[in-house]
């Protein structure tokens, strides 16, 4: 469980050191010199608690990836990076295992990925969910039927319906309210607005969407709006893909029907 950094940044900075790759000896000598400045061994090992003979493997391990420097005296004194520089640092460092996994999956991907996806999919969490939507939102091609509750209405989905309209997508949303139509409609002016399929204050659906008519997804939120949205039971959805997909076939008839009976504005 993640400690609040305001109430225990030591806590908080060694359990994120750890997630980075550090060992915990490394971590909580990295931390004890941060708040030291520079120390020698006897300094860190009694503000750390990493005994003093574990010291210098840690401080070799936080070398190698450029963390601290060592002033060559007897005896002899470490110094820790800013705060800002390691944060930099390992933000690099990120990115560069990132872009490496990105590259590595890719050339494991098939040449021609699968336009007909058999059966329905479920995808778990709201994170997890948005990361399906604002993937469907970048593929769509001519249309996205999107329909929601509002605080499933993030500003990453706003920006990903904005950069599909100026790629010539049709925008059509419903299922929010006015403020946040205008809201929509003053960040997206091309996008369209029209009825909801009920009254979504009384259900507790998620979201409903269509992309090019041949990709849908519907969600529900699991445990309300009180659920934490890292909590995979906060909401659960279902998609599919491709013209017989029976997910699709069944949707793509109520939105269709839906659209030809409210026209959008």
């Amino acid at each position: 469980m993640s400690s609040d950094p305001v109430e225990d940044p030591r806590t908080a900075a060694i359990e994120q050191l750890e997630r980075f790759g550090l060992s915990a000896y490394a971590a909580r000598t990295f931390v004890a010199l941060a708040s030291l400045g520079t120390g020698t061994a006897r300094d860190i090992s009694q503000v750390s608690e990493v005994p003093r003979t574990r010291v210098y493997d840690a401080i070799d391990e936080l070398h190698d990836r450029g963390l601290v420097d060592i002033l060559q005296s007897s005896p002899k004194q470490f110094w820790a990076i800013s705060a800002e520089t390691a944060s930099r640092t390992f933000e690099h460092e990120l990115q560069n295992r990132t872009e490496i996994l990105r590259t590595a999956l890719s050339e494991l991907e098939p040449i021609e990925r699968r336009t007909e996806q058999r059966g329905v999919w479920t995808v778990d969490g709201q994170t997890a969910v948005t990361e399906r939507v604002l993937e469907f939102f970048a593929s769509a091609d001519d249309e996205i039927v999107y329909m929601t509750v509002e605080e499933l209405l993030t500003e990453d989905l706003i920006e990903g319906l904005s950069e599909a309209t100026e790629r010539g997508v049709s925008v059509k949303l419903a299922g929010v309210s006015t403020e946040v139509q205008e809201r929509i409609q003053d960040r997206i002016p091309g996008a369209t607005m029209f009825e909801s399929l009920w009254i979504w204050s009384d259900t507790s659906a998620g979201r409903l969407m269509m992309v090019d008519g041949r990709k849908t997804l519907v969600s529900a939120l699991v445990n309300g709006a009180d659920a934490s949205p890292s909590d995979p039971r906060a909401e659960t959805a279902i998609w599919g893909e491709g013209d017989t997909n029976s997910l699709v076939v069944v949707l793509k008839a109520i939105f269709t029907w839906r659209l030809d009976a409210n026209p959008p504005d």
